[in-house]
């Protein structure tokens, strides 16, 4: 069976074929680094990792990019509102690197409690101003930007194709219909390449260019990092549904416009939203959870990813605490089944060994529903079939649930072991993840969030003492 992934970009499923045959380079919106990721942010992280371990599994050299965005990111796609970045730092009285470094760890952090892979390159968007700056002199030199207004501007009108993938029409576009209206613009879909006139005085950030002292759109961070680790030409761009119409548009044209190459990209991928209460979830309106919420709450980061796994990515995910109950119990149940199987299985060896002959047909099956545009719902339903079918040999049932595990990455192996994985160990654990965020939040004065860790604990039972060695740990 051919690897297939649905195309935005055409709008159905498309066998994949990449560039170069046997690699796969695909790149992955990345967070803006200015408050903490909220659970429907973590949703599109485990699908790329989903994406990046299906890809290898099926026999690709893959290379992930990601983007942190640490500058340049305004409240709105279309070039309003105020930077995210400046806003947290004055609500928080710290430079704006500071902050971006902050939680740039704890995205990591919670990504890695969710055991999704660290990309092969997480590049910062301040670290590749002068990229950008060299891609918008190749827009300009080409004549697709204008000046007006102190800012540097794409033209939308010298690129007969944009909007394709969004499905827009340019005629249709009035001015102010959609977007605020910028009197500098000679189109509405027209954006901001580089910034030298700010609405905001004083910008925390700014660096010399061509066109002045200032700072790049947001829009043009993507294009610039993405050309640089994957070439004018690439396989797979990932990202939210909320993309599509103004940033992924936006990097098409620009990018396009600069390389002379179409497709700049072959296929892009869209996640749908996590809803909540039947709207979307939003940090500007205050409607979302963090990762530390969940756990607060009872429930192991995996318990999380597994209510997403059973989700297709295309799909809109409604959440509820009931329906995360729901994962929780499941992944317990799941874990408990490996450990009997494990328990029947002639040799511990059997975990590390490659799967045999006899489950071999779940094996199949659950590489197809990968190949079949990552569809985890089914995979995720072929393990449970394996786990339940009792004519498989435990030992060869139990090597394919563990192979199968490489993509769920459930932990699953720690059940092959009795003293593995016990509530007490992963207690543990969770304690002292939970004392590395508190001790975070003080080194960077919010003593709400470390007062917040510490109650929390304490209402568990769990006692801190902060000393010269450090903060240790009791049972109250």
């Amino acid at each position: 069976m051919a690897f297939t992934l649905y195309n935005t970009l055409g709008r159905e499923l498309q066998a994949f074929r990449p560039i170069v045959p046997g690699k796969a380079g695909f790149y992955g919106c990345g967070p803006t680094v200015y408050t903490y990721a909220h659970i429907g942010n973590l949703r599109a992280y485990v699908m790329h990792d989903v994406l990046a371990r299906s890809l290898r599994r099926a026999g690709f050299d893959v290379t992930h990019v990601m983007n942190i965005t640490d500058v340049g990111h305004l409240s709105g796609d279309n070039d309003e509102g105020e930077d995210k970045m400046v806003k947290s730092a004055g609500e928080r009285g710290q430079p704006v690197l500071e902050i971006a470094r902050f939680y740039t760890d704890a995205f990591f952090r919670d990504t890695s409690r969710m055991n999704i892979l660290r990309p092969t390159v997480v590049c910062r968007a301040t670290e590749h101003i002068d990229d950008m700056i060299a891609l918008i002199r190749r827009m300009e030199e080409k004549g697709f930007t204008y000046e007006a207004g102190g800012n540097l501007y794409f033209d939308t009108a010298r690129f007969p194709s944009y909007g394709e993938m969004a499905l827009l029409r340019l005629e249709n576009q009035k001015a102010g219909a959609r977007v605020e209206v910028d009197r500098n613009k000679r189109n509405a879909r027209d954006f901001v390449l580089w910034f030298t006139k700010s609405k905001f005085e004083n910008q925390a950030l700014v660096w010399d260019s061509p066109w002045g002292k200032g700072y790049p759109g947001w829009h043009i961070e993507c294009s610039a990092m993405s050309i640089k680790y994957l070439g004018e030409q690439f396989d797979i761009h990932a990202g939210g549904i909320d993309h599509i119409s103004v940033h992924h548009t936006n990097e098409i044209a620009q990018s396009e416009a600069a390389t002379g190459k179409s497709p700049w990209v072959r296929y892009w991928l869209h996640n749908e939203f996590l809803v909540l209460d039947k709207e979307k979830m939003s940090k500007s309106a205050g409607t979302f959870l963090t990762l530390q919420n969940l756990v607060d709450a009872g429930f192991d980061p995996l318990d999380y990813r597994y209510f997403l796994l059973g989700g297709h990515y295309r799909s809109q995910l409604q959440f509820s605490w009931e329906s995360l109950e729901g994962a929780k119990n499941a992944r317990r149940s799941l874990a408990e089944r490996v450990k009997n199987l494990a328990g029947r299985a002639e040799k511990a060896a059997n975990c590390t060994d490659r799967p045999a002959l006899g489950a071999a047909a779940y094996l199949e099956a659950f590489n197809g529903a990968l190949e079949n545009d990552l569809s985890t719902p089914r995979a995720l339903a072929e393990l449970w079939g394996l786990l339940r079918d009792t004519g498989v040999e435990p030992g060869e049932a139990l090597r394919a649930v563990l192979d199968m595990d490489g993509v769920l990455a459930l932990n699953l192996k720690e059940a092959c072991s009795p003293s593995a994985g016990t509530e007490d160990e992963q207690t543990i654990r969770e304690i002292e993840s939970l004392i590395g965020e508190r001790n975070a939040a003080k080194k960077v004065k919010d003593f709400g969030k470390a007062d917040s860790i510490r109650d929390s604990l304490k209402n568990k039972g769990v006692i801190l003492e902060d000393g010269p060695s450090g903060t240790q740990w009791r049972r109250a």
